[in-house]
């Protein structure tokens, strides 16, 4: 089986410039009283770490890029395989540190990422959209059990930080043509809810619409898709009690920042936030948020939690409160420091992943969303 990157649809970027040399070039730096003789071979030993990775990765965004075509291919497989095999592990690199260059080659790398994970949905929506019963088949997506063990770690969080939690309408914003997070959210975790699925693209809305939104009742009953920029809504946004935001909605930090500004200055008070993120060398797959930057639009941070399993993305879980409370004696100074006010550990079901491993569990995702 072939492990295939998952990605949101975005702009093509391409590039030919050659893949740099990084060869004695440092990327980590330490606290002066760390630099003991130990500690400088440490760092050492460190640095070779993260320029080795960064040129493998360099690499393989450089290939990638001339690629003609991101749709589903043996070798749009084998170097997204490749790619990911190489950014899941527990890694000392630190995206936010790399130079000018590496940081522009980061971002080109996120969009084709994004741009193949587009192409990758619309076939396999496609495909489902031949069976009967498409909901029966879901499992056929590569990556469908981690959606299934990403979703069920947003609810735990969820229910964690945010007691009693049993919202009634629930937004996820960025849900592209194969929702998969809204439907195990909907079918599993929040029975009662009903989710608004908000996307760009028109094409992707009625793919997902024809799969998930058809049946008049059930799931299918309870989700609506609706082409719209997140920019554009302002008095809808105040009707949830709970927004998703995918990882993929805010290409850059600064573009994340704003989406996060704008959802803050519309959401009611208590309503809460699960944004996706990333952490380590799984930032050259998906954009970093900063929690400085959700509490700067309007909410306080509960939770951040970074998963080691196969589940990818890091997952922030934070409350629209008023500017009042941010200033407040118990938060106050941890936020004036920039301090994450609190780091999850992990949840019970999250496993260790084996070296460089990513396989998909068709048995336990049918096990999970068995009807």
């Amino acid at each position: 089986a072939t492990a295939i990157l998952y990605i949101r649809p975005c702009i093509h970027f391409r590039t030919h410039r050659a893949a740099p040399s990084f060869r004695g070039t440092h990327f980590l730096l330490l606290p002066e009283f760390f630099r003991s003789p130990r500690s400088n071979y440490n760092m050492d030993a460190q640095n070779k770490e993260v320029a080795a990775l960064i040129e493998k990765i360099a690499g393989l965004q450089s290939a990638i890029a001339e690629l003609p075509s991101l749709s589903p291919s043996p070798e749009v497989d084998r170097l997204f395989t490749d790619l990911v095999t190489a950014c899941v592990p527990p890694s000392p690199v630190d995206v936010t540190k790399l130079s000018p260059e590496h940081q522009r080659m980061r971002e080109a790398l996120i969009r084709l990422c994004s741009a193949a994970e587009g192409k990758l949905e619309a076939h396999y929506a496609d495909l489902l959209a031949t069976f009967d019963n498409p909901l029966d088949h879901l499992a056929r997506f590569p990556y469908y059990s981690n959606y299934v063990n990403l979703s069920r770690l947003e609810y735990e969080l969820l229910a964690r930080h945010v007691p009693g939690i049993a919202p009634a309408r629930v937004a996820f914003i960025g849900s592209g043509p194969l929702p998969f997070s809204s439907f195990v959210l909907a079918a599993h975790h929040l029975p009662d809810a009903h989710f608004d699925n908000y996307d760009l693209c028109g094409a992707a809305n009625e793919r997902a619409r024809k799969l998930f939104g058809a049946s008049e009742d059930g799931v299918g009953a309870r989700m609506k898709f609706h082409t719209a920029d997140v920019a554009d809504l302002s008095q809808e946004l105040g009707a949830y009690d709970v927004v998703f935001l995918a990882a993929l909605v805010g290409m850059v930090a600064e573009e994340k920042a704003k989406v996060i500004a704008h959802l803050g200055a519309h959401m009611v008070e208590g309503a809460s936030l699960v944004v996706r993120s990333a952490h380590g060398a799984r930032g050259f797959l998906y954009p970093i948020v900063d929690p400085e930057d959700i509490r700067r639009g309007g909410f306080e941070v509960l939770a951040v939690h970074h998963p080691e399993g196969e589940v990818i993305n890091s997952v922030i879980v934070a409350r629209k409160v008023v500017d009042a409370q941010l200033s407040g004696p118990l938060n106050g100074d941890a936020h004036a420091r920039g301090a994450v006010p609190l780091v999850s550990p992990p949840c019970s079901f999250s496993t260790k992943m084996e070296a460089g491993a990513l396989e998909k569990s068709d048995e336990l995702a049918t096990k999970e969303l068995a009807f």
